[in-house]
């Protein structure tokens, strides 16, 4: 089951970042990577067209309070979401709480190891503090970035699911599972 989760107090730090609630003052950050041609793409979304736009999305994370601004060198270069699953694709997880993680960069920071970083810190987080049993994640199969993101955050195959896109197609999700009871830092 989708267990609550509410960061809008949390703080997390990393040797390079700092995965903090987002902020108005960070919009002009946020529309600088989300406007990129290619990088929403990834995670199921299309470039935004303007800061309106962004600002939109800004204040969806705010009040969501579930989504981190990832903060390297002062600015937000991206964004980690402990999403709620589709608990109809999982009914083996009715009787245990957890929650879905998406993630997205900056295209400027790739290839840098900046997003493992931060899903394993998020991964501390649900597992010490919050508790959870289990972290799904998910990533189209044409996505190799994320898959080694996952791979080196410990995550296990579990079964390919459709994800419907809000650019209006349907991709292939290879969704993956860590149980806390198996997590080792």
């Amino acid at each position: 089951m989708n267990a609550p989760i509410d960061i809008s107090t949390v703080t997390l730090k990393t040797e390079r970042l700092i995965l903090r609630p987002w902020r108005e003052t960070d919009l002009q950050d946020l529309y600088d990577y989300a406007s990129v041609d290619g990088v929403g793409q990834m995670a199921g979304w299309t470039p935004h067209k303007n800061q309106e736009e962004s600002r939109q999305i800004l204040e969806h994370f705010i009040e969501g309070k579930h989504v981190f601004a990832l903060e390297h060198q002062g600015k937000v270069i991206g964004s980690l979401g402990i999403e709620e699953y589709n608990e109809e694709h999982y009914p083996e997880l009715a009787d245990v709480s957890g929650r879905e993680i998406g993630y997205v960069l900056s295209e400027d920071y790739w290839g840098q190891g900046l997003m493992p970083e931060a899903v394993k810190a998020v991964i501390r987080y649900l597992f010490d503090t919050v508790k959870l049993d289990f972290i799904l994640v998910g990533h189209f199969d044409w996505n190799r970035q994320s898959a080694r993101v996952i791979e080196k955050c410990g995550f296990q195959y579990i079964k390919s699911c459709p994800y419907e896109t809000r650019y209006g197609t349907v991709e292939n999700s290879e969704e993956s599972i860590l149980y806390r009871s198996h997590y080792t830092e």
